[in-house]
């Protein structure tokens, strides 16, 4: 495998950096980057850090970095991750206030763990931190219980001072969303699978509308709904797809992804697992309590719609 970090990767930003990826020969990981300046997205190392785990260390290369930016993967802790030397001098900091460096999370147990440390490692209030913690804990959760991943969640983040936003990264190498949706509905492609995954009410646990007591099909349009009303990026990247919700200055929210304004690519280098990244500007997030109650509403009344529409297809006897 083969993986080149740029002088620029955020998820406006990130297309090139996936058709890049070069998957073939998972046993071994070489890692190159821009010689000057590297500024990428936490999702970015998220992705780099899940590739290398499986891989033993003496079959990890990474060449010498000269950008002066280097120092940011050795703070957010990915040679470390890997278990390989960067050839980096730089002092230790103190993450507070600043990232959550690259981490492992297995189980429910460690979820917990982890989820009580985000307002002390990033020093925001309890009203900025709620959302960020609800992300985390949705995308983390949907690993441990949907993904099949023997390596669980890799998740990290960094806080931008200057904007005033968490960039979150969360990625596994399970079976991925297609495998998942398709246990109890029909999705043909990549693409198809992300969409139903982000439509309110849809699962893979049960074809019943709104889901279960226990999986509701809520997590993602949550989610994807959150950086929307923030006017914030969010993508998915399973398969071969990557589904990308852009900037908008419209708070009207939809079910249906496809009528967000969104990008999508299909034919990209197939990741197996799921990859999502998100942003979260603090300047302008909503009380957390009234933006919930707005995407359920949302919810709510999607589900009923798809009910009623299924209960007035013709049934044959």
């Amino acid at each position: 495998m083969n993986i080149y970090l740029p002088n620029s990767a955020f998820i406006g930003n990130i297309d090139p950096f996936l058709k890049n990826i070069d998957f073939s020969n998972k046993e071994k990981l070489e890692i190159t980057a821009n010689e000057s300046w590297i500024a990428v997205h936490p999702v970015v190392l998220s992705m780099v850090a899940a590739l290398g785990l499986p891989v033993k260390p003496e079959n990890i290369i990474c060449e010498t970095l000269t950008a002066k930016s280097a120092h940011y993967l050795q703070r957010m802790g990915l040679f470390k991750f890997l278990g390989v030397k960067s050839g980096i001098s730089v002092e230790e900091h103190e993450s507070a206030g600043r990232f959550i460096p690259l981490t492992q999370i297995k189980n429910s147990e460690e979820l917990s763990h982890f989820i009580k440390e985000i307002i002390p490692l990033l020093h925001l209030q309890p009203a900025q931190v709620d959302p960020i913690r609800y992300v985390v804990s949705e995308l983390v959760r949907n690993v441990i219980e949907h993904s099949g991943s023997k390596d669980g969640a890799i998740v990290s983040a960094q806080y931008y001072k200057k904007s005033n936003r968490i960039a979150i990264g969360i990625v596994d190498t399970g079976v991925g969303i297609k495998k998942t949706i398709n246990k109890s509905h029909n999705a043909f492609t990549n693409m198809e699978a992300i969409r139903l995954a982000l439509i309110p009410g849809i699962t893979g646990t049960t074809k019943k509308e709104g889901g279960t007591e226990y999986n509701a099909g809520a997590g993602l349009f949550f989610i994807k709904t959150i950086a929307k009303v923030n006017h914030d990026f969010f993508m998915i990247y399973s398969g071969d797809a990557l589904y990308k919700l852009l900037k908008s200055g419209s708070d009207k929210l939809f079910a249906d992804p496809f009528r967000d304004k969104h990008s999508k690519s299909e034919k990209l280098p197939i990741w197996d697992g799921t990859v999502v990244g998100v942003d979260i500007s603090l300047d302008e997030t909503k009380e957390f309590s009234e933006l919930l109650d707005l995407i359920r509403g949302v919810y709510s009344k999607t589900v009923k719609e798809r009910r009623k529409a299924r209960y007035k297809k013709p049934k044959f006897v």
